[in-house]
């Protein structure tokens, strides 16, 4: 974590050298000036960790809060904190107090690429973790439907098990693609991509329709996520990865713009990202190109009970830009005003 630390401060010095306020806008995937979530998150956790509010009004909580935000980051204290949506728009993520582990969103949608910064808040009023998450995430966290699955769209099986929707990725992807890549030197599944790191589509499918086949434990419909990590489990190591990790973060291989869905119904749910969208990836650019939703790539596997397993039966892959191509979409939701999500117990641990 120590050197982890050490390179997201250069981000605090970029920031602190540019005389940039929290209101003027970073390109998202900027190199110096973006910071991607889960360094936003070390950077807030670091500065806030064990910072007492005790006694504070909650208008006053609040201000001292992103108070300690701007220094964290670099930014000068504004004179007074603008009413703006997010509040913090350069960076693009609000913050929120958490004493309870009931997330109340009001009068506002939550969008895909907005980040939320959750801070928790023990019995006693100290700061005892700090976690940042996208709005996808919060989609996936939400199980009493407060929060509509906004895109959906039909598995719609077909003849054969295994199929490459299309064999070419996006345009945009092709000048960093490398059949050649070793991931066995790659320290993480969910590193950013990085210029030739970058299988192309057709590699990828010809690796992962062998899973076909292959078996994980069911563990039960309630236990989506959990069984979801077994089959990453099962891709990083198929793709030749030493290790295997999941911050649950969009998308779900990171390293090679891949997010995973496992079915054993024809309802792909995509919370809130949509595939084909060309809005930019929380991830730092590549070359001067900035990544976005519609080039990452789509495993989807449908998977049949068989005792305690679950079989992998068939497997597609997409880019996201033909997603709807082969998988119509369901007509969307209407978020509600106020949205409460209830956090998961262990949210703040990891």
């Amino acid at each position: 974590m120590s050197d982890h630390k050490s390179s997201v401060e250069q981000y605090v010095q970029a920031i602190s050298e540019s005389g940039l306020s929290i209101y003027d806008y970073i390109e998202v995937g900027d190199r110096n000036l973006w910071i991607p979530t889960p360094d936003l998150e070390i950077l807030i956790d670091v500065a806030l960790r064990a910072i007492s509010l005790q006694g504070l009004p909650l208008r006053t909580r609040s201000k001292f809060v992103k108070e300690l935000i701007c220094q964290a980051l670099g930014y000068p204290i504004p004179n007074s904190f603008k009413k703006t949506k997010p509040r913090f728009p350069g960076q693009f993520f609000d913050t929120y107090i958490q004493k309870s582990n009931n997330l109340q969103i009001w009068n506002d949608e939550t969008e895909a690429t907005r980040r939320y910064v959750l801070i928790r808040v023990s019995s006693d009023d100290l700061i005892t973790k700090v976690k940042a998450v996208t709005g996808d995430t919060l989609a996936k966290l939400d199980t009493t439907g407060t929060l509509t699955q906004k895109y959906q769209a039909k598995l719609l099986t077909g003849q054969v098990d295994a199929e490459l929707v299309t064999n070419q990725d996006s345009n945009l992807l092709l000048p960093f693609l490398n059949k050649n890549v070793d991931l066995q030197l790659v320290t993480s599944p969910i590193n950013y991509p990085g210029l030739g790191e970058i299988l192309p589509i057709e590699e990828i499918f010809n690796c992962l329709r062998q899973l076909i086949g292959q078996s994980i434990v069911h563990i039960g419909y309630d236990q989506e996520r959990n069984r979801g990590a077994a089959l990453h489990r099962l891709i990083c190591q198929q793709l030749g990865y030493q290790n295997y990790q999941d911050d649950g973060r969009f998308p779900d291989i990171r390293h090679q713009l891949l997010e995973v869905k496992l079915q054993t119904s024809s309802t792909i749910d995509l919370g809130l990202v949509c595939p084909d969208s060309t809005n930019p990836l929380d991830v730092p650019k590549i070359g001067d190109c900035q990544i976005r939703h519609c080039d990452v790539r789509y495993a989807i596997f449908y998977a049949v009970k068989s005792g305690k397993n679950l079989i992998l039966t068939k497997f597609y892959l997409t880019t996201g830009e033909r997603f709807f191509s082969r998988f119509p979409q369901f007509q969307g939701k209407v978020l509600n005003k106020k949205l409460q999500i209830p956090l998961p117990t262990n949210f703040f641990d990891s």
